[in-house]
This record gives structure tokens, C-alpha cells and sequence, in this order.
């Protein structure tokens, strides 16, 4: 149920946003259809009132403007609060620091064998890619975080992925000429897993049993 107090605030924080220069509201404003050729930086460079965040807010809601979207809540019917459940935990995503979010993606993409759910920004700077159960985010950064020698000192891996085929996928990955910290090996806490290195350095580890 929309709340029109709720729709305030979040039109509010988008020009809150837009002030602090973060660049993840250009691909709100391109949601404009006038915005939508501009990149992060040139959205960023617009004077953005709030009369047109609360134009993207309207839009996103499924009313074509903010008058609108206050004239049909006005009149849609009022519905009780649902019962809150108790907490539950449903996936986790973990993020992986790339210094091209683009050619990251794709690397997971034409070598892995996943799929791009979405590249986030123009030019973009996060993204996602799954496989499966499997989903990895890509993060931008200007240099790596861990220092190499650290990263293998320690065996520092960015993401830990199960797999039901573990022997398949190995193969299957040898055949791409993926590069490999470690082989297909059996591990001494009970299952076999190799190791993936990306083009940025981190360490993926798959692993299930053999």
C-alpha cells in the first residue's frame, strides 16, 4: 500500500542524493524519458528540484505525475497493516571489487558461463551476475583493496560458491582456460573444491562433493 508521507521522503532523499553527487541517481533521472540519453556525470550537473524527484517517484509508483499519484491515493481504499512476520535471513550476495564493473561482467559471462542480471550506472559502476542459485555483485573501485602478496599469504577468497557437479564444472571451466589458483582437490573438511582467479585478482572458490 503506497503512503503518500512515505513517497515524500523518498523524493526528498533523491534530491538529497543528487546534492551529495552520488551516481547512483543518474539511472533515476534517466528514468526521465527528456534524462534518458545523459550520462551519471551530466545527470549529476542538472539542477534536479524536487518537483522533478517527485515526478521519478510518481512514475515508479505507475501514475504519470505527481498530481496524479496524489488524486488516486486520495481515493484508493484503506487497507489494515499486514502482521509483521518474525526476521528471516533468505540468500546472501557476496561483492567482488573490480576496477571495470563491464569487463568484469563479462568475464563471468563468456568464461563462467553466467548471466548479467543488471550493470547499474552509464558508465556502470555495480552490477550482478548469476548462476543458478548462485549471484555475485561487482563493485567499482579505483585500485585493488588487498595487496597481492596479503591475498595469497593469507588465502583470502572474495566468494565461496556450492556446487551439486563439482568434477563437471571443473572440466568445463579447463575447456574455457579459466585461470586456476588451485585445482580440483580434496579438501580435509570433507569436500573437493578448486579455486578461480578473476581479472582483478580475487579468489572464487567452488566446491562440493566429488
Amino acid at each position: 500500500m503506497l503512503n503518500l508521507d512515505n513517497l515524500k521522503k523518498q523524493a526528498k532523499l533523491l534530491v538529497k542524493w543528487h546534492r551529495e553527487g552520488n551516481y547512483s541517481i543518474g539511472g533515476r533521472i534517466r528514468s526521465l524519458p527528456r534524462y534518458r540519453h545523459l550520462t551519471d556525470v551530466e545527470a549529476l550537473a542538472l539542477k534536479f528540484p524536487l518537483s522533478e524527484a517527485q515526478e521519478i517517484i510518481a512514475l515508479n509508483a505507475g501514475y504519470a505525475s505527481w498530481a496524479e499519484l496524489k488524486t488516486g491515493l486520495a481515493v484508493a481504499p484503506k487497507r489494515a497493516k499486514p502482521a509483521l512476520s518474525a526476521p528471516e535471513l533468505k540468500d546472501a550476495k557476496p561483492v567482488l571489487f573490480v576496477t571495470n564493473v563491464q569487463t568484469s561482467a563479462a568475464f563471468f559471462r563468456d568464461k563462467l558461463g553466467f548471466a548479467i542480471d543488471f550493470l547499474h550506472g552509464h558508465p556502470p559502476f555495480y552490477g550482478s551476475v548469476s548462476r543458478g542459485g548462485a549471484c555475485l555483485h561487482l563493485r567499482f573501485v579505483h585500485e585493488p583493496v588487498f595487496r597481492r602478496e596479503v591475498r595469497e599469504k593469507e588465502r583470502l577468497l572474495s566468494a565461496f560458491l556450492d556446487v551439486d557437479n563439482i568434477k563437471g564444472l571443473f572440466a568445463e571451466f579447463k575447456l574455457a582456460r579459466v585461470d586456476f589458483v588451485q585445482p580440483l582437490k580434496r579438501e580435509p573438511w570433507g569436500q573437493s573444491a578448486f579455486i578461480v582467479l578473476d581479472p582483478d585478482g580475487n579468489w572464487i572458490c567452488f566446491a562440493g562433493p566429488l
